[in-house]
């Protein structure tokens, strides 16, 4: 029994470093993850049960076992070699949204009410149309309109789509 688990599994071993590259994408790394992978497999062949699927079992192995790698690579990150990342100024973020509150001022109150409906309170369009009494499509159209009305007021086009 044991005999045929061992050669079930190092007849599978060219599958695995097949899935560990597509997971990894790195020669080596799918190497490791192979070899880990086979070595959890054999200590835990007695929960094999024989005659399942070998495939998916080692698989799962594999998927677990890689996805715990990640965490655990990502818990123990040196923050002296995380790369910069360029935060805007608090004024800038108060500027853009001055910026913002005026240009959804600026919209017909049909546009910006379909707007606020469908973007910020995350309500259907049936929903949506249902509570300002007009068809679906017509709900649809004011929110497209007010989107490119939004994208001319703020990056300065003129745009008449309202």
């Amino acid at each position: 029994m044991q005999q045929e688990f061992h050669d079930q599994l190092i007849e599978f071993l060219p599958k695995m470093r097949v899935w560990a590259l597509a997971l990894t994408r790195n020669r080596a790394a799918a190497e490791d993850l192979t070899q880990d992978v086979a070595t959890k497999a054999l200590v835990a062949k007695d929960c094999f049960i024989p005659g399942t699927n070998f495939s998916a079992w080692v698989h799962r192995i594999m998927i677990n076992h890689f996805i715990s790698s990640v965490r655990n690579r990502r818990e123990f990150t040196d923050m002296e070699n995380m790369p910069e990342v360029p935060v805007p100024a608090a004024h800038e973020d108060r500027t853009a949204l001055r910026e913002l509150d005026g240009a959804l001022n600026r919209l017909p109150a049909d546009q910006r009410e379909a707007l606020f409906m469908i973007v910020l309170q995350e309500k259907s369009y049936e929903a949506a149309a249902e509570v300002t009494g007009c068809a679906i499509g017509t709900l649809k159209s004011r929110v497209h309109r007010a989107r490119l009305q939004l994208r001319a007021y703020l990056t300065g086009e003129d745009a008449k789509a309202a």
